[in-house]
């Protein structure tokens, strides 16, 4: 479990294709220590195993079920990744709850900056418009943000300076596609009041 605040980027290394799955490396200012491995970490909103920390590089299994909900598909060399540690008993949670199970990708259809802040629509698929809601949060490539409109195909979400200088959210353009989560608790209510 994870909050969505992300205060730590990585940049991908290496990608080792293993034919069923793949070998992630990134290299981040983030330390584990060894009983650290095997925990969940947040890459770009997707919750990977940490297998191995060395020399400042993390290592981690990527299965073509992670590869086919998400991104990482498209993942290159160099990129910006966003790496959040998992939630500990006791930690502040200014962000919402966000699980690394990326429900869907979304692609850029707008990016508008007023002032200093970005405005960016996403085209939004019918099948998931129930999980949108206005004012609601949404995790956005694993960070939390907030759903500051809702049209009939696509949503906006407002993006403000220090998420843009702390996050890989800086490097989006257009036609960009990006991980979603949406919000576990409605989802759960979407669920149970069928």
């Amino acid at each position: 479990m994870f909050s969505g605040i992300i205060r730590y980027t990585g940049i991908v290394k290496d990608i080792s294709n293993y034919k069923k799955y793949f070998i992630l490396k990134i290299l981040s200012p983030i330390k584990f220590k060894k009983s650290e491995i095997g925990s969940s970490i947040s890459c770009s909103g997707v919750c990977l195993t940490l297998l191995k920390y060395k020399n400042k590089l993390s290592y981690f299994y990527i299965s073509n079920e992670t590869l086919n909900k998400s991104n990482f598909k498209y993942l290159k060399k160099n990129k910006l990744v966003n790496f959040e540690k998992s939630l500990k008993y006791g930690d502040n949670i200014s962000g919402h709850f966000v699980q690394g199970h990326v429900d869907t990708i979304c692609k850029i259809i707008k990016i508008r900056e007023i002032g200093k802040s970005w405005y960016i629509n996403f085209d939004l698929s019918n099948k998931y418009k129930k999980y949108v809601i206005y004012k609601g949060s949404i995790a956005i490539n694993g960070v939390s943000l907030t759903v500051s409109k809702v049209l009939r195909n696509e949503f906006q979400i407002v993006i403000i300076p220090h998420t843009l200088k702390k996050t890989n959210l800086i490097s989006l353009k257009e036609n960009d596609l990006v991980n979603v989560e949406f919000d576990l608790l409605g989802k759960y209510l979407t669920n149970f009041s069928r």
